[in-house]
């Protein structure tokens, strides 16, 4: 089972019954493994965001790979898939589990060109293998990052959830129109990735981002417009959420003092990071150990 510990993470989101969410996080160095437990009613969709997964069956007699912007669909109503994943270092994969009753729901005037929907192919096994399209990953990325107030952060992911759904299963002709030209061209959202990875990467003395812009080969305005797109928040804003969550993983680790994890994230005193903790958080790193340690 994935902790939330030091660079590895697991987010669970459940939409429903029947349906959710899972966001896996790993930034070590090391494999992490995932197991659960899936009955054969669920629908899997798996998404590589990033660097690449193993999915191991039958106690690891067979697998394969998810890689990198690829994404797999998994259905086998007669025997169960249980999920037993390998997740490589420096992976991003987000996984959908959905019962075929509530996608059946969801996109019963559609079904006949779905193809594991149609009458041919009802109550048979099925596997997908895709790249990830554009616009799809472009939702994908706004729900991982969503800093949305929680109160209302479970409705916005499962309205983006049936974003990827409708956005997955287009019809190829149709998706163009939904999106400006920018984010469909796929060089310059793999161009905006890239600057993402650049500033995580380097968090602790982030490049300005006219260095940015020159570094990943897009101009100023479109770095900042394509940025705010995707991933829904500034460059910078983006950069502090993502410090302010990485150091709060590294203190529940309880492997590091408040002054290791202010410097591993940047901040030359520790009455800065404390100011900037508690910006985010509410409460001061000191006080939010001792309430995760009770």
């Amino acid at each position: 089972m994935l902790k939330n510990v030091g660079e590895s993470s697991l987010d669970e989101i459940t939409l429903e019954k029947g349906f959710y969410i899972l966001h896996f996080q790993n930034e070590s160095n090391t494999i992490q493994n995932f197991v659960r437990e899936i009955d054969s009613s669920f629908i899997q969709m798996h998404f590589c965001l990033r660097g690449n997964s193993k999915f191991l069956f039958n106690n690891g007699s067979y697998s394969f790979d998810v890689l990198d912007n690829r994404s797999i669909l998994l259905y086998n109503p007669q025997r169960t898939l249980p999920i037993n994943l390998d997740i490589q270092p420096k992976t991003t994969l987000v996984s959908l589990m959905i019962s075929i009753e509530k996608f059946h729901s969801l996109f019963s005037k559609e079904s006949g060109y779905i193809p594991f929907l149609s009458s041919q192919n009802s109550n048979k096994k099925y596997y997908d293998d895709a790249e990830i399209k554009p616009t799809v990953s472009i939702v994908l990325q706004q729900i991982i990052n969503s800093n949305i107030n929680s109160s209302v952060r479970d409705l916005y992911v499962k309205g983006k959830v049936y974003e990827l759904l409708s956005l997955h299963f287009q019809k190829e002709e149709s998706t163009s129109s939904e999106y400006c030209p920018f984010l469909v061209d796929e060089e310059n959202v793999l161009k905006i990735r890239k600057a993402k990875e650049i500033i995580i990467s380097r968090m602790a003395e982030p490049p300005s981002l006219q260095e940015l812009s020159t570094e990943i080969g897009l101009n100023l305005k479109k770095l900042k417009e394509g940025f705010k797109q995707i991933y829904g928040d500034t460059v910078y804003s983006f950069l502090f959420d993502y410090k302010m969550e990485y150091s709060r993983k590294l203190l529940e680790s309880n492997k590091f003092n408040v002054n290791e994890v202010g410097l591993q994230v940047g901040y030359s005193s520790a009455s800065h990071f404390i100011a900037a903790f508690k910006k985010k958080f509410g409460t001061t790193p000191k006080k939010h150990v001792m309430s995760h340690n009770q």
